[in-house]
């Protein structure tokens, strides 16, 4: 029986050329899975049938959009989930969602082997095969472009050699990956990191130097999901839809960052990320205003280990599933609303409430109709500077500092 190998397929010249390089090398048929995440472009169908053309002997396309949003995209706004305290993940969140889509596929198609276009410099082939490993230990993987040291020159010689249905000819400057959560940008004249981002980098925002009216937006919560968008409800994929558009606008999420990579380098990387960024500033908003103290600074904790589990390729691991419990657990109370004005760049919250609030207007004022019994203070600071102020007596009393 002949073997087949499932490829996670994008439709471009790397994986096109690996539809029928994949044939050679290991005499199996190819099983082509392209995944919609939002990332838009080409119709999915003449993607499919590209592979086909190219030699798949089945290709398929998945819908992931709503699953994405639901399953990845709303579980990092509850963790307020950003790498290195900025970036939102982009890349990182949709590949546990194709993993799981090419076992699916696999066990579909009685596939033994699993291939992906990663080169062995980035942090996609960690997320892939490590994603792999958790749910389907049995199947085999390759890599072409790190296995068998495969070049873009290569790929376009062997393109032309085999005379396959593609565009060789245009070739952008930069590597791009982009999905619902965002726009990653690497390579080109970015790899000096010196050289500033132009405007032609950028597609899912806009300059924000430019000259237009401020956007008021309210976002209900519902324990930390959001649900309604100026009253009106949407599902999780209509909300990140609506905030990309309108947070785009106005230029709000674009990053340029230096990153610490999982395989041990920096890299330069140019991000668009307005909906994320929008959301994540309105929901940290909310849990400022509904979680406990002592939890809240717990929870920054967890989110900071939950971005990098997942930056890490770790979304299957026993820790991140724990985390995702407490993470939830935490969530109860966030429900509410929280208003932003998007202009120049900025997400900047205006406005609060909710049915859950801590802040209590009684105890925060300092007007008449304070309920704050100050007189409490003076004996509370003693005591808690104590240990302090013991301290420093016996370092003095010691010599010490």
């Amino acid at each position: 029986m002949t073997e087949r190998v499932v490829l996670a397929y994008s439709g471009g010249l790397d994986t096109s050329v690996a539809i029928p390089y994949l044939a050679e090398e290991t005499g199996a048929e190819v099983i082509a899975v392209a995944v919609d995440v939002g990332q838009g472009g080409e119709d999915l169908n003449a993607i499919r049938q590209r592979a086909l053309d190219c030699g798949a002997v089945e290709s398929e396309v998945v819908d992931a959009r709503d699953e994405f949003a639901a399953d990845y995209c709303l579980p990092a706004i509850r963790a307020n989930a950003l790498y290195m305290d900025r970036y939102p993940l982009v890349s990182a969140l949709s590949r546990p969602l194709i993993v799981k889509h090419l076992v699916a596929a696999a066990r579909k198609h009685g596939g033994t082997i699993v291939s992906h276009g990663c080169t062995g410099k980035g942090n996609d082939q960690v997320r892939f095969e490590v994603g792999l490993g958790a749910l389907a230990p049995d199947l085999q993987i390759v890599a072409p472009a790190r296995d068998f040291a495969w070049s873009r020159d290569k790929a376009i010689a062997f393109a032309e050699e085999k005379g396959l249905p593609i565009d060789v000819s245009a070739k952008s400057p930069y590597s791009i990956d982009q999905n619902l959560w965002g726009r990653a940008v690497e390579t080109g004249f970015l790899e000096d990191i010196w050289n500033g981002p132009i405007e032609d980098l950028y597609s899912y925002t806009s300059d924000p130097a430019q000259e237009r009216d401020a956007d008021e937006v309210v976002i209900t919560f519902d324990a930390g999901n959001p649900v309604a968008i100026d009253g009106e409800t949407v599902t999780p994929y209509q909300a990140i839809l609506e905030l990309n558009r309108r947070a785009g606008a106005q230029g709000v999420g674009r990053l340029d960052m230096v990153e610490d990579r999982l395989v041990g380098i920096k890299s330069r990387e140019v991000y668009e990320a307005p909906g994320a960024i929008a959301l994540i500033t309105a929901h940290q908003e909310l849990e400022a205003v509904t979680i406990e103290r002592d939890l809240a600074r717990f929870k920054r904790g967890v989110d900071q280990r939950w971005g990098e589990l997942v930056y890490d390729g770790l979304w299957f691991s026993p820790l991140k599933n724990s985390l995702d419990a407490f993470i939830a657990d935490a969530q109860q109370h966030v429900s509410g609303e929280v208003r932003l004005i998007l202009h120049g760049g900025r997400a900047t919250v205006t406005g609060r409430r909710s049915d859950a609030s801590l802040y209590d207007f009684g105890m925060a004022t300092y007007d008449t109709g304070d309920t704050f019994d100050q007189s409490l203070a003076k004996g509370f600071v003693q005591l808690w500077g104590l240990p302090s102020k013991m301290a420093a007596a016996r370092d003095a009393r010691l010599g010490g500092h």
